[in-house]
């Protein structure tokens, strides 16, 4: 069925365009007169980590599918139409229900179904040592077991479609060669690895380092390290949080100049997303803050973070202010480039792309969402 067309200025070229389409995909893009009035057009965002939102938290034990439903809305609103539910470590049971109810709103709402995109186990394969392991529970850390995989992604009806370990585990090379061979993307992440477990890991499969630079010691050895080596690696992506608190601009810097063309943007968003400033409890973390300006926090210890509150909005409007990259690369970096890596075909704004997109304006340095399309739908500002 045809849809009326949407008329606004690219976000890119920052010309006037006209976006037909029809079914759910863009059957034609035309120049078209604009002017200051006009909103900016862009390809919907998409986000590879997401732990919750809103006061909802996948890994409470206790998710509903009404909650999964509800995190879908209101990533809408913040331009995010594709995202993939990120599973911490936990006991094997608890991962086993969190991914019951996920694939139970998926199959309940189709536009739930279309806007997550996969789900995203991060752990419980990881590095059990300080530092490394981040706020991953060391009870349920273990080495990578491919039939407790299996059974998951049985559960999961092969939505699994990401996977984040340790190479170092025992085990890893091989469960990295059966995840990839299977259509699991595997990343490097929350590792204490050597550069030989590394190189090991992407000769063996390996495509993506997450979120580098966080979940790492203190202090390093000068060279060779982790970093150093995942760095190098031309065939690692990297996922970044560029939230303003996770990583300093000179590090921002440096890894998006060494990954030009690989480097994306991720949340990394806990439950206090979208919540207004203030003290709340952790169920991992205790007592927490958050601050005025987005910076989630430990309330004993200031100096320590307690994950993120950040949207992927909040990360670009980050580096476009902090003169890092432009806002078009920037906004690459959320929508395009993470499908890209997911071998996700036919996005962003061209012909036969999927009609995912999102309107916005920049005021005061700052992305304001006007309206999002998902499916060919417009999801946001809801009609009802």
């Amino acid at each position: 069925m045809m849809q009326a067309p949407l008329r606004g200025i690219h976000f890119e070229s920052g010309k006037g365009i006209e976006i037909h389409f029809e079914n759910e995909v863009v059957s034609n893009i035309v120049d078209a007169p604009s002017d200051e009035s006009f909103y900016r057009i862009a390809p919907g965002l998409v986000d590879l980590q997401v732990n919750g939102y809103n006061g909802i938290d996948f890994n409470s034990g206790n998710l509903t599918k009404e909650e999964v439903a509800k995190v879908v809305q209101c990533l809408w609103e913040v331009g995010v139409t594709t995202f993939y539910p990120t599973l911490i470590t936990n006991s094997d049971d608890t991962i086993s229900r969190a991914i019951e109810t996920i694939v139970a709103a998926c199959e309940e709402d189709k536009l739930v179904n279309d806007s997550i995109g996969g789900i995203h186990l991060e752990g419980p394969f990881l590095s059990s040592e300080e530092g490394p392991r981040g706020a991953h529970p060391l009870e349920h850390i273990k080495n990578p077991d491919w039939e407790l995989f299996k059974a998951w992604q049985e559960c999961a009806k092969g939505r699994i479609k990401l996977m984040t370990l340790a190479p170092e585990r025992e085990g890893a090379y091989d469960f990295i060669k059966k995840c990839t061979a299977s259509g699991v993307l595997v990343s490097l992440g929350h590792t204490a690895a050597t550069p030989d477990q590394i190189k090991n890991a992407v000769v063996a499969g390996a495509r993506m380092s997450t979120h580098l630079g966080n979940a790492a010691h203190l202090n390093l050895p000068r060279h060779p390290n982790y970093i150093w080596e995942q760095l190098a690696s031309d065939d690692l992506w990297i996922s970044l949080i560029a939230d303003g608190f996770h990583l300093p601009e000179s590090v921002l810097k440096v890894f998006m100049k060494v990954k030009p063309g690989k480097s994306i943007l991720v949340s990394d968003c806990t439950q206090f997303a979208g919540l207004p400033p203030g003290t709340y409890t952790s169920h991992i973390g205790g007592a927490i803050e958050l601050g005025k300006e987005g910076r989630l926090f430990m309330k004993k210890n200031p100096s320590l973070l307690a994950g993120s509150a950040q949207s992927l909005v909040n990360c670009i409007d980050h580096l476009v202010n902090s003169g890092l990259v432009s806002l078009p690369k920037a906004w690459h970096m959320a929508s395009k480039k993470p499908l890209e890596l997911m071998n996700v075909q036919s996005y962003g704004l061209s012909e036969n792309g999927k009609v995912d997109l999102v309107v916005f304006e920049r005021r005061l340095n700052k992305i304001e969402i006007v309206q999002t399309i998902k499916s060919g739908k417009v999801v946001y500002p809801s009609s009802s």
